[in-house]
């Protein structure tokens, strides 16, 4: 039988999963807007590459959180300070670029002006693109 605990665990994966579903489909988180470009996947390999335009507000705090492969962004606009575990955080400005491995719990604190990232994700198929990491 599942126990109260059990089952309140088993809600909250299904949601993530849902939400996880949900971005991929296209939904989006208030203050961000994401446009993927193109996406590629190799054959008989196990990875996708996505190549994505992202917005966000100003002053947006973007959540902790990891992605199953590499990330590599380029600040077309704005500016923000970027967090990476096990690293120093790193004030950004447009012209800027950097790369997050994978699964390494990261986050960004966007500046006072929207900022437009060109991203590229090569990361796990069937995976969410991205999780939340605790703090």
């Amino acid at each position: 039988m599942l126990s109260r605990r059990g089952f309140v665990s088993c809600a909250i994966c299904t949601a993530v999963g849902f939400a996880a579903i949900a971005e991929d489909a296209g939904a989006q988180t208030p203050g961000v807007t994401r446009t993927v470009l193109q996406k590629t996947e190799y054959p008989g390999e196990k990875y996708v590459s996505i190549l994505m335009v992202a917005e966000f507000d100003a002053n947006l705090k973007v959540a902790r959180h990891t992605h199953p492969g590499l990330e590599s962004t380029y600040l077309v606009a704005g500016g923000g300070t970027l967090s990476v575990k096990g690293q120093p955080d790193r004030v950004m400005a447009a012209g800027e670029g950097f790369q997050v491995p994978a699964e390494v719990p990261h986050s960004f604190q966007v500046g006072p002006e929207k900022v437009r990232l060109a991203i590229t994700y090569v990361v796990e198929k069937d995976k969410p693109l991205a999780s939340p990491a605790p703090e």
